[in-house]
């Protein structure tokens, strides 16, 4: 028991001893680096000592200070990654306003074009500020109303072609029929010179974005892609404006007739400018001839034609 415990006391000094020696040897080699201490040694040994320490410490330093500028970096990285953010959102900002100009530029320098074009009107111009929801397809809301000479029953085109008519007009607002209404009708004839086929054009309450050319005799002359224009008969829209084409034709219920169906000119789903026509310097068509009467039946002419301008508006 003594012997063991005499053991561990000489196992404690020599511990210590190491430590001691240890630490002495690191402070020697600390002061004579940095100068402080004369070592009784040459300075070729000091510096085989001193070299690993020397490039642990240069080692320890390398990283410290690319840890701290990698960490500088992040930082920097961060703050730039986000004032571009921002840079980004306000440039898209400013892009989709500047899309949003040029797009207004366009249709409103196609409309001064139009308006240039067509000397024979007056016109005022729109804007659509609104659609009711229960006649989408059928009726828009413009900015315009009496207080700028817009009244009812005046036509409302685009360059692109007829739109409608003002069906009712307030001070400073106007509701608008279109040509897609089932309601609607306008007398219109074929452009092409060698039909002049006239006939009505009404919305179709089953295809609401396609009207119809309506009251087309059988054998008349009429072909898919021919130009209809107003007709001009009836007073409300001037004659030689585009209606639209025909896309395809097909026979009524009875039989008898044909039934164009026709692409509109204007695009309803995009319109947002429009021109409200306040005066027509154009003259109007020449009146409806009667047809040859055949003796002995003889009717009223007057009358007849009457009638033929009534079922043509």
């Amino acid at each position: 028991m003594s012997n063991r415990v005499r053991r561990d006391k000489e196992d404690g000094r020599k511990g210590w001893a190491m430590v001691f020696v240890t630490i002495s040897l690191f402070c020697i080699i600390f002061f004579a680096a940095r100068g402080r201490f004369q070592a009784p040694v040459s300075s070729q040994a000091v510096s085989l000592v001193l070299s690993p320490f020397q490039q642990a410490v240069s080692w320890v330093a390398n990283e410290v200070h690319y840890v701290t500028g990698a960490v500088w970096e992040m930082a920097t990285l961060y703050e730039q990654n986000k004032m571009l953010r921002n840079e980004v959102e306000q440039l898209r900002g400013i892009n989709l306003q500047a899309n949003e100009a040029l797009a207004e530029n366009e249709r409103l320098r196609a409309m001064v074009g139009y308006t240039q074009s067509a000397r024979q009107f007056d016109m005022v111009a729109a804007r659509v500020i609104g659609r009711e929801s229960d006649t989408w397809s059928r009726m828009i809301v413009i900015d315009r109303g009496t207080a700028s000479g817009v009244k009812e029953d005046m036509p409302v085109v685009t360059p692109q072609g007829l739109v409608g008519r003002v069906v009712e007009a307030g001070p400073n607002s106007s509701k608008v029929q279109l040509i897609l209404d089932p309601r609607s009708s306008v007398g219109t004839i074929v452009q092409r010179a060698e039909s002049r086929v006239t006939g009505i054009v009404q919305g179709d309450m089953d295809n609401p974005t396609m009207p119809q050319m309506v009251n087309i005799p059988k054998n008349a002359d009429v072909v898919e892609g021919d130009v209809i224009v107003t007709s001009g008969f009836g007073g409300i829209f001037p004659k030689g404006i585009i209606v639209g084409l025909v896309s395809s034709l097909k026979n009524d219920d009875g039989g008898l007739l044909k039934i164009g169906v026709l692409e509109s000119a204007v695009d309803f789903q995009k319109l947002e400018d429009v021109l409200v026509i306040t005066a027509s310097r154009e003259a109007p068509p020449e009146p409806i001839k009667p047809p040859p009467q055949t003796p002995g039946t003889e009717t009223d002419p007057q009358a007849q034609a009457a009638d033929k301008a009534e079922a043509q508006q």
